[in-house]
Order: structure tokens, then C-alpha cells, then sequence
């Protein structure tokens, strides 16, 4: 069966009964058109089921009203929450998103915004695997468009930035701890390569200086990137002579918070009865588990939200600004005396 010819702007025209330049304004909102120019139009579009020509209204326009995003994972319930409120405002505002996962690495994070640049999208949202690569750096500078960095932060390069305020949060959690009594606390985290570990390092630290209290556990446990490492780590802490083993502990992240809790399950240990926990991110379920888990949250669709409003205002023309959303200590069940 032969192929039915494509319908044309021409053939809204005939429809319509106006000139194809009219027709051409009512898609273009153009602010000299009438009401009744603009029901006439809808309706021909309507009847003869008109679809425009997205490529040759790129080609003519020079835009492809096409986002990209990238971030680390999309099975972290942070970024799919996230990736939610950036779909509903962006669609508003007339832009779709090409959504990519990143592959994790520096070479390939920088493949991936050349292959974004090559598609010829408008825009990026970037949450790469690390912020401090200079592969990385490079790419994103090499792309001449508006960059809404997604919590990561790049030195010398013009983009806009969204962060949580994570070190306050880390900061109030472990202080709360250490008030409860507990003077060896374990911090376990993901890699030093971006942003948020640093500032939970930075807030964890900053709480015992500003207690004058000397930690009985090493330094803040950086370079976890996974659940089954953060089991074994946790495992190797639980695992130390009592002097030197966590009274509480602090995660930082979905994935390390999942691999404690498999761990301590394991172990037969019970959150907030032979340990304090404090999980870094919130997830719904951590809420109805019994003890219920404290947390250090932030609101996910907030941060996608003012990510989307963000990026919307580069689009329009404005210059980059960096805005930090805050986050917050919630003492729940798990946070108990020593």
C-alpha cells in the first residue's frame, strides 16, 4: 500500500482559506494575530491532522527546541524524581529532553556531551561522573550552549549551577550525634570526584572541629561508587575491636545507604538499637521501616524544578547564576545515645 502524501502547511492554508503566511504566524505566535485568524488555523490542523515538519522547522530556525540531560544513574530515585519535575516544566515551555545515562567515566561522559552537541540539542543538564576531570571540563566548553550543572561544580567554566546545600545538613546530623554521646562515628561516601561528597566531608569535619572532639574512627570513608562496596565496607567497620568500631554511622547516598542497611541486616544489627544511622538522602520507604531511619533530605523535585527554571532563563538570554537548595536533618528512630 502506496504511502499517503505528507500534509503540508499548504494544506492548512487551503483549509483554513488564508495565506500560508498566515498560517505561518499563527505557529510562530506572532502577536498580530487575531483570535478568529487562530481558530481558523486550529481547526484546518485539527481536520486534516496537520503534524509540522520538526526538522525543517529546525533547519529555518536554527533550534530543535531539544534539551539534553545526563546524569550518573537513573535507577537512583534522586534523579528520577528529579528527571520528573524537569519533563513537566520543560515540556511546558514548548522543549523536549533527550535523556541519556552517563557511562561513569571521563572518556565517556565527554563522548556523550559530543554526541549531544552533534544532535544539535539547545541546551545541557549535566550530572557527570566526576567534576574534577579535565576531559570533561573541555567538552562542556567546547559546547556553545546554555549548561545547567546538576550539583557539580567545574572551575573556569561560564554554566548555570543547582546545588544542595549538603554540608549543613551532614554538619547538623553529626552534631546531633556527637551531642548524643558518640565519639566514634563513620562517615561512608561516594567518590571525592564530585561535589556533594566534598561538602558532606566538609560538613562532617566542621561539626567535630567546631566540637573540639577528636573522632575515634579514620577520616570520612570516601570512594564508595556502589552498594556491594558499601556492604563491605561496612562489614570490614562492624568488624573492628570495639574501641575503634562505629557507634554510629552517616551515608552518604542512595546506593551506600542501601549497602549499609544489606550489611547490618546480615550482621543481625539493628539501626538505632547496637548502632545510630543516619542515611544521607531520603527515600520513601526509609520512612516506614521500623525504627525509622534519619535522614539528611533534600526535595528532589524542587531541585528539578529550579534546575528547569534555570536552565529557561539562559534560553531567554540571561546570564548563569548558581543556586544552592537547602537540606535537612530529620532525627528519626536511628539517632539514639551511645
Amino acid at each position: 500500500m502506496a504511502d499517503l502524501p505528507r500534509v503540508t502547511i499548504h494544506d492548512v492554508a487551503i483549509v483554513a482559506g488564508v495565506a500560508v503566511s498566515s498560517v505561518s504566524r499563527v505557529f510562530s505566535n506572532h502577536p498580530s494575530v487575531s483570535p478568529s485568524m487562530r481558530l481558523r488555523v486550529e481547526a484546518a490542523v485539527k481536520k486534516i491532522g496537520y503534524q509540522p515538519d520538526l526538522v525543517a522547522q529546525s533547519l529555518r530556525t536554527g533550534t530543535t527546541r531539544t534539551v539534553g540531560l545526563m546524569v550518573r544513574d537513573f535507577s537512583n530515585f534522586f534523579y528520577g524524581e528529579m528527571t520528573k519535575a524537569m519533563v513537566s516544566s520543560m515540556s511546558e515551555a514548548g522543549y523536549n529532553l533527550l535523556i541519556m545515562n552517563s557511562p561513569g567515566d571521563a572518556e565517556g561522559d565527554s563522548k556523550m556531551i559530543e554526541m549531544f552537541a552533534q544532535k544539535r540539542v539547545d541546551a545541557l543538564f549535566l550530572a557527570t561522573a566526576s567534576d574534577k576531570s579535565e576531559v570533561i571540563r573541555k567538552s562542556i566548553n567546547a559546547f556553545k550552549n546554555p549548561v545547567v550543572l546538576l550539583d557539580r561544580d567545574f572551575s573556569h567554566l561560564v554554566a548555570g549551577r543547582v546545588f544542595a546545600d549538603h554540608a549543613t545538613g551532614l554538619q547538623s546530623a553529626t552534631k546531633d550525634l556527637i551531642a548524643l554521646g558518640h565519639r566514634n562515628i563513620a562517615l561512608v561516601t561516594g567518590t571525592a570526584g564530585i561535589r556533594p561528597t566534598r561538602e558532606r566531608c566538609k560538613g562532617f569535619n566542621d561539626a567535630f572541629k567546631e566540637s573540639k572532639i577528636k573522632n575515634g574512627v579514620a577520616a570520612p570513608i570516601t570512594g564508595i561508587p556502589s552498594t556491594s562496596n558499601a556492604r563491605a565496607k561496612t562489614k570490614e567497620l562492624m568488624n573492628l575491636p570495639k574501641s575503634k568500631r562505629p557507634t554510629a554511622m552517616i551515608t552518604g547516598g542512595v546506593d551506600v545507604t542501601i549497602g549499609v542497611l544489606e550489611c547490618l541486616s546480615e550482621m543481625e544489627l539493628t539501626p538505632g538499637q547496637d548502632l545510630s544511622l543516619v542515611a544521607g538522602d531520603d527515600l520513601p520507604w526509609l520512612r516506614v521501616l521500623r525504627p525509622r531511619i534519619s535522614t539528611v533530605s533534600r526535595d528532589y523535585q524542587l531541585f528539578g524544578l529550579t534546575a528547569a527554571d534555570l536552565m529557561l532563563s539562559l534560553l531567554s538570554g540571561e546570564k548563569p547564576k548558581t543556586i544552592t537548595l537547602p537540606t535537612r536533618y530529620e532525627a528519626r528512630d536511628t539517632s539514639r545515645p551511645v
